[in-house]
C-alpha cells in the first residue's frame, strides 16, 4: 500500500470507471432489479426476528450476485470473492468496501430456495415481460435451436450405469455409501455430437464426421428473430431428442410473426401438424433422404432459411464464450437453474445492448 486511503478515494475510482462505460452500471440503469423482489420474498419468505440474531441479507443483493455469477461463469466461492475484490461489482450489488458479503454457503442455500419453490421460471417470466414493456416485443418470427453444455463426467460400473437407465435414484443404487450417492448425478446423460468439417493438413475442408462425446444437459431455447432475447427455454439431459422440444413450451405464441425457424433435426410429420394447428409457419430446414443427393432446389431453400436460422448460434457462441455457461452441480433442478439464469443474464445484457444501440441511433 503507498499510503492510507483517501475520504473521496473510492468515488473517485468509481467515477473513472465510470468514464471508461462500465457495463455493469449500465446494466443497473437497463435493469430495475426491484422488480423481482415480490418474486423472491416469495420463495425466501423472512424469518421470525423476534429472537434477534444477525439481519438476514437483502433477497434482491444474493440474487444479483448470481445473475453476476451467470455472467462471468463462475463458481458461488470465485462470486463471493469477486464481489469483495472489485469495485465495480460492489456499485452494481449496492454496497461499499465496508458491507458486509454473502458467503458462497448463503448464496447456495438461497438458490437452493427459488429451486425448492420453482420461483426461477417466474422470474425468467417477469424479465420477459418487462424487456416487452420497455419495447422490445417478440416479432418477426422465432428461431429454436439446442447446445450441450457439460457437466461433471460420471465414472460407474455397467451395474450402476444399467440401474441408471431402468430409473433408479442416487439414494437407491448406492444406499450403503450416502455421500457418495451425493456426488452421483443419475439425471445428465451421454451424447455423441457429430462435426461435419475439420481443416485438412493442406487447410482445405473435408466433409468427414468428427465424433465428439458429451456428458451433461442440453440448453434449448426459442429466440425472436428481431431482438434476439431469449423467449422460451427447455432444460433436458444431453440425449434428449431436440425435435420433441418443440412441442414442451418453445413456441412462443405472443410472437407477432408466426414464421418459426429451426434446423432439421425439429422436422417431423408431428411438428408441422402441431405448427399449423397453432397458426404458425413453418420454415424448418428439410432433411436430405437417405441414399440420395440433396435437390437443388431444397439446398437453395435451406441455404435461405440458414442465414435467418443462424441467428440463434450467437446466442449460445455468447454463453458458452464471454459467459463461461457449464454446470457445475448435480441433478436436473441445479442444472436447469444453472441455466435459467444464464439465459436470464444473456437476456439482461441484450437488453442492456439494445438499449445502448437505441440511444445512440
Amino acid at each position: 500500500m503507498a499510503g492510507q486511503i483517501g475520504f473521496w478515494d473510492v468515488e473517485d475510482r468509481l467515477s473513472q470507471l465510470s468514464r471508461h462505460g462500465d457495463p455493469l452500471e449500465k446494466l443497473s440503469v437497463t435493469v430495475d432489479f426491484e422488480m423481482f423482489r415480490a418474486d423472491l420474498a416469495k420463495a425466501f419468505p423472512r424469518g421470525d426476528r423476534s429472537k434477534g440474531g444477525r439481519p438476514p441479507f437483502d433477497p434482491v443483493l444474493k440474487f444479483k450476485m448470481l445473475v453476476l455469477q451467470a455472467l462471468n461463469g463462475l463458481s458461488l466461492g470465485q462470486t463471493e470473492f469477486l464481489v469483495k475484490d472489485r469495485l465495480s461489482w460492489m456499485r452494481f450489488c449496492g454496497l461499499g468496501p465496508g458491507d458486509a458479503v454473502p458467503d458462497a454457503n448463503t448464496l447456495w442455500d438461497f438458490r437452493e430456495a427459488l429451486i425448492a419453490a420453482d420461483a426461477l421460471d417466474a422470474l425468467f417470466a417477469r424479465l420477459d415481460r418487462a424487456i416487452g414493456e420497455a419495447g422490445y416485443l417478440p416479432m418477426s418470427g422465432q428461431i429454436m435451436d439446442a447446445t450441450l453444455v457439460a457437466a461433471p463426467r460420471q465414472r460407474n460400473t455397467e451395474d450402476e450405469k444399467a440401474r441408471i437407465k431402468a430409473g433408479e435414484s442416487a439414494k437407491e443404487i448406492w444406499k450403503d455409501e450416502p455421500f457418495k450417492a451425493r456426488q452421483k448425478d443419475v439425471d445428465a446423460r451421454w451424447t455423441v455430437k457429430f462435426s461435419k468439417a475439420r481443416p485438412a493438413e493442406d487447410g482445405q475442408k473435408q466433409q468427414v464426421d468428427i465424433a465428439i462425446p458429451t456428458f451433461g444437459y442440453k440448453n434449448h431455447v426459442s429466440i425472436d428473430r428481431r431482438h434476439g432475447v431469449i423467449r422460451r427455454s427447455v432444460v433436458t439431459d444431453a440425449a434428449a431428442h431436440d425435435g420433441a422440444r418443440l412441442r414442451e413450451g418453445l413456441i412462443d405464441p405472443s410472437n407477432t410473426a408466426s414464421d418459426v425457424w429451426a434446423d432439421s433435426a425439429y422436422r417431423s410429420a408431428e411438428n408441422e401438424r402441431f405448427l399449423k394447428g397453432a397458426g404458425k409457419t413453418s420454415r424448418i430446414h428439410r432433411r436430405k433422404l437417405k441414399g440420395r443427393a440433396m435437390p437443388a432446389r431444397t439446398r437453395k431453400a435451406n441455404a435461405v432459411k440458414s442465414a435467418v436460422r443462424s441467428r440463434v448460434e450467437h446466442v449460445f457462441a455468447y454463453e458458452k464464450g464471454p459467459m463461461g455457461m457449464v454446470i457445475r452441480t448435480i441433478g436436473i433442478a441445479r442444472a436447469k437453474a444453472t441455466l435459467t439464469l444464464a439465459n436470464m443474464a444473456y437476456n439482461m445484457n441484450r437488453w442492456r445492448w439494445l438499449d445502448s444501440r437505441t440511444a445512440s441511433a
